[in-house]
């Protein structure tokens, strides 16, 4: 089955492809997809932008003291336990005299390891309080931060691929009206002359193309834009224009490199 053909069951494994849960012949047959529609390609590079944003904002966790508490006294149980049994092992094949005063010598170091183990809890319940009370103070440090950091996460609502005359994916096109921001990557290998800009253009249903903004020659750039100016826009273009761009009334001067739909995603 073709993922393009079926919008939401493509979301749901680019999203599983880029968190890298995706595995297997599950894995495979979506890069074999990807590389031969670039509907899917865009899909994973919009989800591994979303997954990279959310990993910024997890803030580390410092863990309670107890919790040291209660590995250490786990680990010197388990030691014990094995010494114990090794030397079990050793008396069953080799008994001696001198074993007695092995077993009394374990014994009394079992129970100081037990008096050890109850006065370090009862020090740490004593100190729970507080550290949980610092916890708390902690943790709603990280929550305002991570809502701080939700808030400036891009919300994308509007997405186009556009592709040059061979229907190679040349442009990846987000649109974040939250922020009022565009995005556009280059996912091709074009390159203008340096005396040459690229200048994106919204194609409108009826009337003249709009100037949306003029790119630099970097992989990635940001244009301000107004949801007004792309809600009601069916499809976006890219032209090769003079240094700079031209004026929005012109339209179009240079040739038209880069079409594609500008497709709404409800989120």
């Amino acid at each position: 089955m073709k993922l393009t053909q079926n919008p939401e069951l493509l979301d749901r494994l680019a999203a599983a492809y880029a968190l890298g849960s995706l595995r297997g012949g599950a894995r495979r047959r979506f890069e074999q997809q990807a590389r031969e529609h670039a509907q899917v390609r865009a899909a994973a590079l919009l989800w591994q932008g979303r997954w990279s944003a959310f990993a910024e904002v997890q803030a580390p966790v410092q863990p309670d003291p107890a919790v040291w508490v209660r590995i250490n006294n786990q680990l010197q149980a388990d030691r014990t336990t094995a010494l114990m049994a090794h030397q079990r092992e050793t008396a069953a094949a080799k008994p001696s005299a001198g074993m007695l005063a092995w077993w009394r010598s374990a014994a009394l170091a079992g129970g100081l390891a037990t008096v050890v183990a109850v006065s370090v809890g009862l020090w740490s319940h004593q100190g729970l309080k507080e550290a949980s009370q610092q916890q708390l103070s902690s943790l709603q440090t990280q929550l305002q931060t991570t809502q701080t950091a939700l808030q400036a996460v891009p919300q994308i609502q509007y997405v186009a691929v556009l592709a040059d005359g061979k229907a190679d994916a040349s442009m990846l096109v987000t649109f974040d009206p939250l922020h009022k921001r565009l995005v556009l990557q280059r996912v091709g290998s074009y390159q203008e002359a340096s005396n040459k800009s690229l200048q994106l253009w919204a194609l409108p249903q009826q009337g003249a193309p709009r100037s949306l903004g003029v790119l630099g020659s970097g992989r990635l750039d940001q244009l301000s834009a107004q949801e007004a100016e792309v809600q009601t826009v069916p499809a976006l273009a890219i032209s090769l224009e003079p240094k700079g761009g031209v004026p929005s009334e012109t339209g179009p001067t240079g040739p038209v490199l880069f079409t594609g739909a500008l497709i709404r995603r409800d989120l």
